[in-house]
């Protein structure tokens, strides 16, 4: 049934906007439910929002392995960066491109893509950095207290701050935010004890956050040192030699699969411990099944994709979902079981996470579903063992030049997985549950962070 929402033209906020997506009720009415308290924009603020420099500023091949924090979209998630993948540039280029500099405190949004509206704030342990093209940073005036800036991280990252953002996405092709749409939203000027709640919980979740970086750190550490691989560094050669019996052996006569770095780490796990390969210690191994956009719902029961899926579990973001109908239709043969493995084959292949928890949802094609037979090996070790190097640099060989990589079951099936003694595979299980917990608490905190934010606004004043 079709929606109609009447505007005057006097409410039209100035003619910037004349498409009627924009002002849908739902849009409206939230507008209307933020303006009931004192609001503010963050240009009134004084806050500096930036555009990431043009990718033609800074090339790839600019980035370094230390130096200054340079912030990608993949290194955004709601309220943190993630440092996985995360690389750096020059001073040099950084006073180049210093329009686009942050400091701690400052935050940082996702401007365009699938991503758009992720807001992360720039902690002190990554400090002075800068961002890429297809970020907006926002930039606070010196002197603002923590506590703010921590609030209005919460605000954005609420669906006060979430409807907000989408409602000023322009575009269809590459869909995007302008600086100026930023600027101009509104947010909700709060007590200062309500600044000091949502700090607070910030902080916690924050603790919470390095904590379980630091034991899935030492559980890939122990992994690494009990096989001799702590200090294992591939080395790519320019040029080198493989036989035709060999080539034919593998059915592969591209020269990347047979780069002796590959054959070196598989030399290396079979002189320290027992190999065994993949398919070993499978019970079954199922995929996931492609619905079709025209399927996606707005709400409803998740439909998991590749892009949802991390080495920490699942991320909601751009998460489509689908009808209960569907999902009871498909629930039974595609829904992810608790203690299941799973596993990436497509895009970004060799990302395990074992289910730790109810996951009411589907996952798509390039996701498999694995049983794991425990009496042969621990599968938070296995899952350990496929995302960390030991897993990388075999799917790196098996996926090629491809452009868009595929992992294909028969080479999953091959993969070579090291035995490490059980006491050791004891003690990687429960540093890697030890993660798990402290990232299931951090965003336990977060949401109850967002909860006040929005329940300040729905009562009679912003306490």
């Amino acid at each position: 049934m079709a929606l109609i929402s009447i505007v005057k033209l006097s409410e039209l906020e100035g003619a910037k906007r004349t498409d009627a997506e924009y002002y849908q009720p739902q849009h409206i009415d939230l507008v209307s439910r933020i303006k009931q308290h004192p609001t503010y924009t963050l240009r009134c603020m004084g806050c500096d929002v930036v555009s990431g420099p043009f990718g033609s500023s800074l090339k790839s091949e600019a980035y370094l392995s230390q130096g200054v924090p340079f912030i990608r979209i993949q290194n955004l998630l709601d309220f943190f960066i993630d440092k996985q993948d995360l690389v750096y540039i020059s001073a040099y280029d950084n006073e180049r491109l210093r329009n686009s500099e942050l400091k701690t405190g400052d935050l940082v949004l996702s401007k365009v893509g699938n991503t758009i509206g992720v807001v992360s704030i720039v902690t002190e342990d990554i400090g002075n950095c800068n961002i890429s093209e297809n970020n907006i940073g926002i930039r606070f005036p010196p002197g603002t207290p923590a506590p703010l800036k921590s609030y209005v991280l919460t605000f954005l990252n609420s669906e006060l701050g979430r409807q907000q953002i989408l409602r000023r996405i322009s575009g269809n092709a590459q869909p995007k935010l302008n600086v100026r749409d930023i600027s101009e939203m509104l947010i909700s000027a709060p007590s200062e004890g309500l600044q000091t709640k949502v700090d607070d919980l910030i902080r916690d979740a924050k603790a919470l956050v390095d904590l379980a970086a630091a034991c899935y750190r030492n559980a890939e550490n122990l992994l690494l040192e009990e096989l001799g691989l702590k200090d294992f560094h591939p080395k790519y050669e320019l040029s080198y030699s493989a036989s035709l019996s060999k080539a034919f052996g593998v059915h592969r006569v591209d020269a990347e699969y047979f780069q002796p770095c590959y054959e070196n780490l598989v030399k290396h796990l079979t002189e320290a411990v027992e190999v065994k390969p993949l398919r070993y210690f499978l019970l079954d191994i199922k995929k996931g099944i492609e619905v079709g956009g025209e399927q996606y719902q707005e709400e409803g029961k998740a439909f998991v994709r590749v892009s949802n899926l991390s080495i920490h579990g699942l991320i909601e973001r751009d998460q489509k979902y689908i009808d209960e109908e569907l999902y009871e239709e498909l629930a039974e043969q595609y829904g992810p079981k608790m203690g299941e493995l799973l596993l990436t084959k497509d895009a970004t292949p060799g990302v395990a996470f074992v289910v730790k928890e109810l996951i009411e949802g589907v996952i798509a094609g390039g996701i498999l579903r694995l049983s794991v037979d425990e009496t042969r090996i621990n599968k938070e070790y296995l899952a350990l063992c496929i995302n960390s190097l030991i897993g990388r640099l075999q799917i790196e060989r098996d996926g090629g030049g491809s452009v868009i990589k595929h992992w294909r079951p028969e080479q999953i099936k091959k993969l070579a997985i090291p035995l490490s003694p059980s006491h050791t595979q004891q003690k990687i299980e429960s540093l890697v549950r030890q993660s798990h917990e402290a990232r299931r608490k951090a965003r336990d905190l977060l949401e109850e962070a967002k909860r006040k934010v929005e329940q300040a606004i729905d009562e009679a004043s912003v306490n």
